[in-house]
């Protein structure tokens, strides 16, 4: 499989060439990272903590880890240190810990809020009543050591195209209603994470900043057998 080629298909592809690429690395192994560092990749996307502690001393120093999945609030401290961006922040409760542990090393961990606009109950993210609560309230006022930089959701499975387009427009649209509210000055809402392969395309039409592509580059996944 040609990486490169499939990152340049990939790229020629965006109805907006200045939308961010995040190649998501998750279960690939270290020579795929490598051959798309080698085409320019430096944004690599990963689901699993234990995963990115065992690429990241392997890769770069230049490489950027964003976790992309379901993050556990017990496995912060890991990846606290050099995490780029933390993608998942789903509850108030994670969000606070992210902030602990960022207190602990002295660093502002950059993080995005996960928005659920999926139709799936199994999604994760806030919802608005949740969001509303917790900009609100003076825990969050609070904060020091974690940088609000933009909101990410993930629409619903489906091929139904006009429901995805339309679950992302609704992200959009509570996208720039947040950034004309008085927040305190670690949220600075620039971006917004959304579109993965199946549709990236919509997702840019829509106004993501931010693309999470891994199987139009890497291939399917490797999963392993049970």
């Amino acid at each position: 499989m040609d990486i490169q080629a499939n990152l340049e298909q990939v790229k020629k592809s965006f109805p907006n060439p200045a939308c961010q690429l995040i190649a998501v690395s998750k279960t690939k192994p270290l020579a795929d990272l490598q051959a798309a560092y080698a085409a320019g990749i430096r944004d690599f996307g990963e689901n699993k903590v234990q995963e990115i502690q065992m690429k990241q001393p392997e890769m770069p120093a230049d490489t950027r880890w964003h976790m992309i999945g379901h993050l556990q609030s017990n496995k912060i401290k890991y990846i606290a240190p050099y995490v780029h961006l933390i993608h998942g922040v789903d509850s108030f409760k994670l969000l606070l810990e992210i902030d602990k542990q960022g207190k602990k090393i002295n660093r502002a961990i950059p993080v995005l809020l996960q928005i659920h606009i999926a139709t799936e109950e199994s999604k994760f993210g806030f919802d608005q009543v949740e969001l509303d609560a917790m900009l609100s309230s003076s825990e969050f006022t609070n904060l020091t050591h974690v940088q609000i930089q933009g909101l990410m959701g993930m629409a619903t499975f489906t091929e139904d195209l006009d429901q995805i387009r339309s679950e992302f427009r609704g992200l959009k649209k509570l996208f720039e209603a947040l950034k004309k509210r008085t927040l305190p000055s670690f949220v600075d809402l620039k971006e917004l994470s959304m579109g993965m392969s199946g549709d990236y395309q919509i997702a840019q039409e829509e106004g993501s900043t931010m693309v999470r592509i891994g199987s139009a580059i890497f291939g399917s996944r490797n999963y392993p057998t049970p």
